[in-house]
């Protein structure tokens, strides 16, 4: 069985096996981490899944009212830390940007994730913090798409983004990937929220370049139930290929569009007649 778990609302999902316990949507439940058991809240009831997964860290039981005041005086102490660190930000004149602060109670330490235009030097700013913050501090700088991790938002499509919910790791993105769906390669169209080209472009690519290495080319004379004609677009989402027949456009399965004999055998290598 698997649970999902979010350490803050809307944030980030983590898959859990949830053992002998049996929480609800919205208790909070205890995760094993590596500075102790957090408080999490439950965002997914723990349900069977098809596939095998394992692996998964178990759910250490329901949070107590012990853990909830440990877990609300962490939050106190991060927004503290925040304020702080913001005001000897400008004290400083660093061109910085506090992006998101995390706070482990059981070492008392500080990790402040920041931006900036370039490199900066901070030395003097983290020994005005631990003393000010009372605790050793960690500053770490981090890049466009870890900042819009952190912070969360609404992505192009209206979702949550991917990035603050479920991804694990930025895989690579190129324009390429966006020119064989056939988007406008428009940096307003294709990009995130973070300013880099959307996460999402990865997911059907490989849908795409499967689909164009089987499809006839643009162009191709092609036959059709509909009759001999010669291939305009592709609507690789519902597997269909645009054909010009005489004056007017027909959409037909992939399947039922036949190349000509020479461009099958030379795609295919085979000597069988093709399929109408």
């Amino acid at each position: 069985m698997v649970m999902a778990v979010s350490f803050t609302r809307y944030g980030r999902l983590y898959y859990l096996d949830p053992g002998p316990h049996t929480p609800k949507v919205g208790d909070k439940v205890l995760v094993p981490t590596d500075g102790g058991p957090e408080v999490a809240e439950c965002v997914w009831a723990p349900q069977w899944v098809s596939d095998d997964i394992g692996g998964l860290p178990e759910c250490a039981g329901p949070a107590t009212d012990e853990h909830l005041a440990r877990d609300e005086t962490n939050r106190r102490r991060r927004a503290e830390g925040r304020s702080i660190a913001k005001r000897l930000i400008r004290r400083h004149e660093l061109p910085m940007k506090v992006i998101g602060v995390d706070y482990l109670d059981t070492d008392n330490v500080f990790k402040i994730y920041f931006t900036a235009p370039h490199r900066v030097d901070f030395r003097a700013l983290v020994r005005d913090l631990a003393r000010n913050i009372k605790a050793r501090v960690e500053l770490r700088q981090v890049g466009p798409r870890d900042e819009a991790r952190l912070q969360g938002g609404i992505g192009p499509c209206g979702r949550d983004l991917c990035c603050a919910t479920f991804l694990k790791d930025f895989e690579p993105v190129s324009v390429r990937m966006a020119k064989e769906q056939d988007l406008p390669v428009n940096p307003l169209r294709i990009a995130g929220a973070c300013g880099r080209l959307m996460c999402c472009l990865k997911y059907e690519h490989p849908l795409y370049t499967e689909f164009k290495e089987k499809a006839p080319r643009l162009g191709a004379k092609v036959s059709t139930p509909e009759g001999d004609g010669q291939v305009i677009g592709y609507n690789v989402p519902g597997d269909r290929i645009t054909v010009k027949v005489g004056s007017r456009r027909c959409s037909c399965p992939s399947a039922s569009v036949c190349s000509p004999r020479q461009q099958h055998d030379a795609h295919y290598n085979s000597g069988d007649d093709p399929v109408d």
